[in-house]
C-alpha cells in the first residue's frame, strides 16, 4: 500500500528495480504494477518447477528437470564434508545423493500425496 502511495505521491521519479535494473522509461507511476507482474511470474514458475519436479514425477515415474550430477556432488560434500562416494556407500543423505522419485516413493495403502510426502521427510530424517 505504501508503495502505491508513494508511486502516486511522486509519478515521475526514476526508479530501480531490486537496485539492479536501472531503467530511466521505468517511472514511479508504474512501480507498483512492474512489482505485482514480477511476483506473479514467481509464483508461476515456482509453481511450474514444483509442479515437474515433484508430482508429476510422483504420478509418472518420469522426471523431466533433473538436477545435474556435479550439483548433487557439490551439495553432498557441502553438507557433512564427506567425499561423495563414502556417503552413497553408507546410505547416508540419500535425498541430497539419490533421485527425487526415490525420494517420494511410498508404499502405503492410501498413496495419498501429502501422506506418502510427510512419510517420506520424516524417514529422512531418523
Amino acid at each position: 500500500m505504501l508503495l502505491y502511495l508513494w508511486s502516486r505521491e511522486f509519478p515521475n521519479a526514476n526508479i530501480s528495480l531490486y537496485g539492479l535494473v536501472n531503467l530511466k522509461v521505468l517511472k514511479a507511476f508504474y512501480l507498483p504494477w512492474a512489482m505485482l507482474a514480477l511476483d506473479l511470474l514467481g509464483i508461476i514458475a515456482g509453481h511450474l518447477y514444483y509442479f515437474l519436479t515433484v508430482l508429476h514425477p510422483l504420478a509418472t515415474g518420469k522426471n523431466y528437470l533433473k538436477t545435474p550430477k556435479w550439483v548433487n556432488k557439490l551439495v553432498a560434500r557441502w553438507l557433512t564434508g564427506a567425499p561423495v562416494a563414502a556417503r552413497e556407500a553408507s546410505g547416508v543423505g540419500a535425498a541430497v545423493g539419490g533421485s527425487r522419485r526415490s525420494l517420494f516413493k511410498c508404499s502405503c495403502p492410501t498413496r495419498e500425496l501429502k501422506h506418502c510426502i510427510q512419510r517420506s521427510i520424516i524417514s529422512s530424517h531418523r
